[in-house]
C-alpha cells in the first residue's frame, strides 16, 4: 500500500495536535507564525526544495501532511522527523508562507519533551553542555586555527567560561539536562 493509499484509523488520530502545535509554538514564534500550518495544501515544494529529502526518505510534506491529520504518534515517533536539517529552503519557497522548518523544530520539541528525542542528539546536547559547542574544539582544531591565522580558540564560550556557566545555569533551569542524560563528571 503506498502513502497516497494509507487508510487513516480515525481512534489514531489527535484532532487536537495542530492546535497543540500552533500553541506551543507561539511561545517562541507568535501565533501568527505559526497558524501558517493551516495554510499548508499540500503541493510538495517543500520536499521537491529539501536538500536532506534527495539523500534520505525525509520528505517535509509528509510530516506536514501527518501533522495536519493528527497523527501524532506516528509524527512524534518518525524516524524521518529528525533528518531536517533547519536549512529553511522549504520555509523561503512555500508559496502559502508555511513557517515549515519552524513548525518541525516545534514537533521536535514536543517529540523530545515526550521523550523521543533521538540518542544522537541527545549525545550532541551533552557535548554542548558539557563544552559549550556541538564540536569541542580539540588540541588539532586549535592548531589548524592557528595555521589559518586565527587565535586559538574562538570568541565563544571557549575563550569566555563565565558564559558557559550561565548557559548551564539555564539548562538547569529548563531541566534540559535532565531531558538529555546529561550527568555532571566529578
Amino acid at each position: 500500500m503506498s502513502a497516497s493509499e494509507q487508510v487513516i484509523q480515525l481512534e489514531k488520530t489527535d484532532p487536537k495536535f495542530v492546535e497543540e502545535i500552533i500553541e506551543y509554538g507561539s511561545k517562541i514564534f507568535g501565533r501568527e507564525h505559526m497558524e501558517t500550518i493551516t495554510a499548508c495544501f499540500q503541493c510538495g515544494t517543500c520536499s521537491g526544495s529539501c536538500p536532506s529529502g534527495r539523500r534520505t526518505a525525509y520528505r517535509t510534506r509528509l510530516v506536514m501532511r501527518k501533522a495536519l491529520l493528527g497523527l501524532k504518534d506516528e509524527v512524534l515517533s518518525s524516524e524521518e522527523l529528525w533528518y531536517c536539517t533547519t536549512c529553511y529552503t522549504c520555509y523561503e519557497r512555500c508559496p502559502r508562507g508555511v513557517r515549515t522548518t519552524d513548525i518541525i523544530r516545534v514537533i521536535r520539541n514536543i517529540a523530545a519533551k515526550s521523550g523521543r528525542m533521538k540518542e544522537q542528539h541527545k549525545r550532541v546536547a551533552r557535548l554542548l553542555i558539557r563544552f559549550g559547542h556541538a564540536v569541542p574544539i580539540t588540541d588539532e582544531f586549535k592548531e589548524i586555527r592557528k595555521a589559518l591565522g586565527l587565535s586559538e580558540l574562538p570568541p565563544t564560550v571557549h575563550s569566555y567560561p563565565e558564559a558557559l556557566d550561565e548557559v548551564r545555569k539555564l539548562i538547569k533551569i529548563m531541566k534540559f539536562d535532565q531531558m538529555v542524560g546529561y550527568q555532571e563528571s566529578g
